[in-house]
């Protein structure tokens, strides 16, 4: 028996919306599958939602876990003798830390464009298997040269995936979810449902799939973008000389090789402490990213002056401070999510994350440089130049947070709130997808 009322017609099947995807070879990651229509219509449980986060978390985050490992993992082989085995001599090691960011910094713009016109999904998953190729390269290391080799590659195989992460968390997260979280195996339905879940960010998560350049001019002349930037060189002085030098610094207190090791324990409990509590304190209170990030900067700052001006014998001192001198890294989620939710337009995001990681490399290779083996084991030099760049740093994101407060007000009063904004309009008008996003 049919559904509907004798004498009249079925209602016509809802108006379908799609987003770019004339070529089917490069269709967006979203788009290909899920259209306007279906987005608006679908209406999720909380166990689908869930379904979808529980998904994507864990994927990303043993891949984020594996990056921190061997990216300490050069620092804590100087205590197992590797710097006399390769015959590393003056500043050689500190050139071997640096010339991942080579590769890093080399292959960030290629890998920003390949993004966007790759599926996010089969790219970042290439990218981690030859990561995890070239990383067991390093074993056949038996000079400096091949060090450097291997690390150099290191840094291309890796350029793609906090990048690629970020846009992620943008495109599946909302908002508020972020700074706790920082979708490739979902079914059609549950894409629908993550990209549903987001409208509310106002920050475009369909215009993928081919490389805007207004996005990239806009992206240019955004004072947040080299806010942002500079931020991020600034503090990657010190993160640069902390990754590479914290297990010489360590041993330098007085402490065996295998107790230099173990008592790096205390850098990651002081890391997990700030990240749950600053993660927590910006996702429950709106807009405190910033202030959060501050904080966290000038506790590392107040940890390496106590590791620079404590004297030799009191080793609990400066291993409280070398522990807060770490907890700055708790800012990349935080840095993360303010790209994911302040940056409009999925070329415009690309291209500022890019620019953020151009800066972070550029800050990782400046800063063991400053770290001379003649200054062992206390460095002061170096210990100066990650203050001032920590400094510095709190003073970019100062700056920031004015900006942001000052913007806020003015679009308000020339546009109207973002929440006004319905979930249709959002979807049905393009150029919402490149405007400006509400900044927190």
């Amino acid at each position: 028996m049919s559904s509907t009322l004798e004498g009249k017609p079925p209602d016509p099947a809802p108006a379908r919306a799609s987003f770019e995807i004339e070529d089917p070879k490069s269709e967006p990651f979203v788009s290909r599958e899920v259209d306007l229509g279906q987005i608006l219509e679908i209406e999720s449980t909380p166990d689908q939602q869930k379904k979808v986060l529980v998904n994507l978390l864990p994927l990303m985050g043993v891949c984020y876990m594996m990056q921190y490992m061997d990216k300490i993992a050069l620092s804590q082989a100087t205590l197992f003798d590797l710097r006399e085995d390769l015959n590393l001599r003056g500043q050689q090691y500190s050139w071997a830390s640096a010339i991942f960011y080579f590769g890093y910094l080399a292959w960030s713009p290629i890998s920003s464009y390949l993004i966007v016109r790759l599926p996010m999904g089969k790219y970042l998953t290439v990218s981690v298997f030859v990561w995890g190729g070239v990383l067991m390269c390093h074993a056949a290391s038996k000079n400096f040269n091949g060090l450097m080799t291997a690390r150099f590659f290191l840094g291309v195989a890796e350029s793609a995936i906090a990048p690629g992460f970020s846009l992620i968390t943008g495109m599946f997260y909302r908002r508020e979810e972020q700074p706790a979280r920082n979708a490739i195996f979902l079914t059609k339905t549950e894409r629908a449902i993550a990209v549903q879940r987001t409208l509310v960010n106002k920050t475009g998560t369909m215009d993928t799939g081919s490389f805007k350049w207004d996005q990239v001019r806009l992206c240019l002349r955004d004072p947040q973008t080299w806010l942002l930037v500079l931020y991020t060189f600034c503090v990657n002085l010190c993160n640069g000389g902390m990754t590479s030098f914290a297990s010489i610094l360590i041993n330098g207190f007085g402490f065996s090789q295998l107790r230099s090791l173990l008592m790096q324990m205390p850098l990651g409990a002081a890391q997990i402490v700030f990240l749950i509590g600053t993660a927590t304190v910006a996702t429950l209170i709106p807009r405190t990213r910033i202030l959060m990030m501050i904080l966290n900067t000038l506790a590392s700052m107040i940890g390496l002056i106590l590791v620079w001006k404590l004297d030799d014998d009191n080793r609990t001192g400066r291993l409280v401070g070398l522990s807060l001198a770490t907890v700055f890294a708790c800012n990349i989620p935080l840095s993360l999510s303010i790209i994911s939710s302040n940056v409009a337009g999925f070329t415009k995001r690309s291209v500022t994350s890019a620019m953020l990681f151009v800066a972070y490399c550029v800050g990782n290779i400046v800063g063991p440089q400053f770290f001379y083996e003649s200054e062992a084991p206390r460095y002061p030099t170096g210990m100066k130049v990650a203050i001032s760049g920590l400094a510095l740093a709190a003073f970019f994101l100062a700056c920031l947070l004015f900006y942001y407060v000052y913007e806020n007000r003015r679009r308000d009063v020339a546009y109207g709130a973002p929440a006004q904004l319905s979930e249709e309009e959002e979807l049905s008008d393009p150029l919402r997808w490149t405007g400006t996003p509400e900044l927190s």
